[in-house]
């Protein structure tokens, strides 16, 4: 124990604590491929345990942005880490990769080893959901830094795929239709927006109850979790010739349905297709946003889209509900560049 270090506001013990902790959790996480390595320099997989012909690897990287700012309003902290895996796992996905490891980054103003686990828990939670192992990560204690109750937590993710089957939009072509998957709700986007409509600019309550939002509380469904897709997608993928699929993050629709088309294709998207989420219904009204602002930050309630031929949808839409997805019909690729919402 160094005690200079710790008056310098960095606890040794508090991290030994944690690491005790968050062991549990990591075990949990546990798939073929995955080396004991928690506590070395760097985490091992063995890729060989795949038997993938011709791998392609497939990495991403995210955090969780400031919807952190809710989690320490509410003093909640055991969601946000499913943010930080979905947020990384939903983009592998897209091409056709299914996640195989994930490590996390906690930066901390204070290491409080309770509130540490409830974080890793929540990275954990994600992992087990997205079927990859949690082999590594960091805690940094940063006094100075960071305020003594607020975290910063992001992740990387790998995830692998046979090269013969990689989706890199190639296969997209106008005619397919688009399958969108829900969202549970804001995901881990567009929070500045959120913060500035409902607490700086309307002074809303974060512990009261709302008639829009059928009488639940407002931070509660703010911190409800980005959705992991990835068993519902595998599913799909094994039966199914998907054509291309895309995660709905920030940016909405008008920035992330363009990434999953060929050039000069587009989309048209029909917005009364699915049912928007309560919280849409709040923000809209509250912060008198239009429905097209607003699908340019926010997902609308999509938070996944799918291309598939027309002979598939059926079979697309059965595997989709089998797995408890809501799953719904929502437009087509189009031979005109461009996103049309057609509301």
């Amino acid at each position: 124990m160094s005690e200079r270090y710790k008056e310098a506001g960095v606890n040794l013990e508090a991290g030994y604590e944690s690491v005790r902790l968050i062991q549990s959790h990591v075990a949990r996480t546990r798939v073929k491929g995955m080396v004991d390595s928690i506590g070395a320099f760097g985490g091992m997989f063995d890729l060989s345990a795949l038997h993938l012909k011709e791998p392609v690897l497939v990495s991403g990287t995210d955090g969780v942005g400031t919807k952190l700012m809710i989690a320490f309003a509410m003093d909640r902290h055991d969601t946000v880490g499913i943010d930080a895996v979905a947020m990384c796992v939903n983009d592998v996905l897209v091409q056709g990769a299914m996640p195989i490891f994930f490590l996390d980054y906690l930066a901390v103003g204070k290491n409080k080893p309770k509130q540490i686990e409830q974080l890793v828990k929540g990275v954990a939670d994600g992992c087990v959901m997205a079927e990859c192992a949690l082999i590594g990560g960091e805690t940094a204690e940063m006094p100075d830094m960071y305020r003594e109750d607020h975290y910063d937590i992001a992740g990387f993710c790998v995830g692998a795929v046979e090269k013969a089957r990689l989706l890199d939009g190639r296969a997209i072509a106008p005619g397919q239709v688009l399958i969108g998957l829900a969202s549970s709700g804001c995901h881990s986007n567009g929070f500045s927006l959120i913060r500035k409509i409902l607490f700086k600019d309307h002074h809303l309550d974060l512990h009261a109850r709302y008639a829009q939002l059928k009488d639940q509380v407002l931070g509660d469904v703010l911190l409800t979790p980005t959705r992991i897709y990835v068993k519902a997608v595998k599913q799909v993928l094994a039966q199914v010739a998907v054509k291309g699929m895309c995660h709905i993050t920030g940016g909405g629709f008008f920035e992330n349905v363009p990434r999953m088309l060929g050039k000069g294709m587009g989309a048209r998207i029909a917005m009364n297709a699915f049912p928007m989420p309560d919280i849409f219904t709040l923000l809209e009204e509250v912060g008198e946003l239009s429905r097209t602002e607003m699908a340019n930050v926010f997902n609308m309630g999509i938070g996944f889209i799918m291309a598939v031929d027309p002979d598939d949808v059926d079979q697309t839409l059965a595997i989709l509900n089998d797995m408890q997805e809501d799953a719904y019909v929502i437009g087509e690729v189009s031979d005109q560049a461009g996103v049309e919402l057609i509301w």
